[in-house]
Parts: structure tokens; C-alpha cells; sequence
């Protein structure tokens, strides 16, 4: 199991600054409704990056509390959380790479009519390569559009996909690593794919109980919400045989059938 992994959403400002979003707009997350009230459902990427980073986009996440963990923020951490910013994606970079992490990311094609609509994947790896920090085999290259050309341009960027492919597929386009959802985890299938030396990373895994069993399917790493909680297991929370896992189970049918048969016999 690996916690050594960043996730995030990118879109690409008017003026060709790629960026950190997680929604197409800007309501849910910033104050734009407070700075530009007649624009709050314009899509995210048709701001300037000066509009961008003039926006709050830190008091929300005081407010809505989002993954509960608000409250255990000191007085000059909520001031801080209170007052970021837009995030640019060269910030972002050079953080994961100072800090030797692996990132992942989805990355938003501009709409129609936006300047860098056609070469919003371009801006997206010439900000990639003027950081300095990061290696290109740090970044799991999530988006599908043109993969053979950026496979083409950077072979070193580690090829990744969204969906459950045919496994010739996913050699075809150089796939190494898969991005699924935890309900799509299957210690066979992770196998079956780990035989080809394609990885598996699963997501959002929160809770320590998940993350253990996660790690005892083979799961290469997880995108979660909690790195608090995740980073001090340094061992599955439960492990055991396959063995002992189907005589756990049925020992637990045997005793709850017998518990039935007894409630109905005293009630009778």
C-alpha cells in the first residue's frame, strides 16, 4: 500500500494558465459570487488567471467542513486554510516535488471558443517540464485524449487510465497503471493486470479498514481523503489466510443460524 500520491482536477485559464479545480465552476468552492456576481456560472476556465487568483478559495472549506476534520485546526492554521487561494498547477508540481510525491490528475479541455482549446495538453506539460522539482515519471497521466502523441513526446510519464480495458488495449497505448474505483477492486483482477506489470491505484479510500484491505488485494496505492488516519497504519488492520477468512465467515453462519433456530424455539 502507498500513500505517496496527489490528486487533483486541472483546467486551463483564459490566458493559458493551468490551474486547480475540482468543479467546471467557481460556486461551490471560492467567492466568486461576492466578486463577480453576474458571473457565477461561467466555467472556471474563461477567468483570467488574475481573476482566478483574486478569488477566496479557502473559507468554504471552514464553513462546510467538507471531510470533518475543520475542527482540528489551530487559531493560525484556520487562518491560513481560510484565506487560500486558486492553486496553480506549477504550484502544485513543485510541491509534490519537493516533497517526492507521485501526481495524478484529471485535466479539462477548455470550451468552445476558449484561446487554448486545442492546445490546452500542450500548456499542460510546458508547465510540467519549467518545474524544476518533478520528474516526468512522477506524474500519472490520466487524460486519454492524444495519448499516443504525449506517450510520443514524454515516454517517461507514467501512462494511466480511467477505465477497465481489455489488457491488449492497454498495452497498445502504454498503459502502466489503472485509476478505478474501490468497487471495482478484486484481488484477481489486480493480479491478473499486476501479471503485465500494470498497477492498480483505487480511490477514495478513507477509512483504515478499507485501506487494509485494499493493501491485501495488491492495490499499488490509493487516492483518500484522510492521510491523517492512513499514514500511521504501517501494517493491515486485520490480516489473515485465505483459509481463515472462509472459516471466520463460516463459523459466523453457523453461529447465527443456530441463534435463529434457538430464538424460534423459545418463542414456540
Amino acid at each position: 500500500g502507498s500513500l505517496r500520491l496527489s490528486l487533483s482536477s486541472c483546467g486551463c485559464s483564459y490566458d493559458g494558465v493551468p490551474f486547480l479545480m475540482h468543479d467546471h465552476n467557481l460556486q461551490r468552492t471560492t467567492n466568486v459570487h461576492e466578486v463577480f456576481p453576474n458571473r457565477t456560472n461561467t466555467p472556471a476556465a474563461m477567468f483570467t488567471w488574475s481573476e482566478l487568483e483574486g478569488l477566496n478559495a479557502g473559507s468554504w472549506f471552514l464553513s462546510q467542513n467538507p471531510f470533518g476534520t475543520a475542527g482540528s485546526l489551530g487559531q493560525e492554521e484556520r487562518q491560513r486554510a481560510g484565506n487560500q487561494s486558486v492553486c496553480s498547477l506549477q504550484d502544485f508540481l513543485q510541491l509534490a516535488g519537493q516533497t517526492h510525491k507521485l501526481v495524478i490528475f484529471d485535466l479539462y479541455r477548455p470550451p468552445y471558443g476558449h484561446p487554448y482549446s486545442n492546445s490546452w495538453i500542450q500548456r499542460t506539460l510546458d508547465v510540467l517540464y519549467n518545474v524544476s522539482s518533478i520528474q516526468s515519471s512522477q506524474v500519472l497521466w490520466l487524460p486519454s485524449d492524444l495519448r499516443s502523441l504525449v506517450h510520443q513526446m514524454d515516454p517517461d510519464l507514467q501512462q494511466t487510465s480511467g477505465s477497465r480495458l481489455p489488457l491488449e488495449e492497454l498495452q497498445r497505448n502504454n498503459v502502466v497503471k489503472l485509476n478505478l474505483p474501490y468497487s471495482s477492486m478484486s484481488a484477481d483482477l489486480i493480479s491478473e493486470y499486476a501479471a503485465v506489470n500494470i498497477s492498480t491505484n483505487l480511490y477514495v479510500i478513507s477509512q483504515p479498514w478499507l485501506y487494509s484491505l485494499a493493501w491485501c488485494s495488491g492495490v499499488h496505492s490509493v487516492t483518500t481523503n484522510a492521510p491523517q488516519l492512513l499514514r500511521t497504519l504501517n501494517s493491515p488492520l486485520l490480516l489473515m489466510s485465505p483459509e481463515e477468512y472462509n472459516l471466520m465467515w463460516i463459523l459466523t453462519d453457523v453461529i447465527s443460524f443456530v441463534l435463529v433456530i434457538s430464538i424460534f424455539y423459545f418463542h414456540r
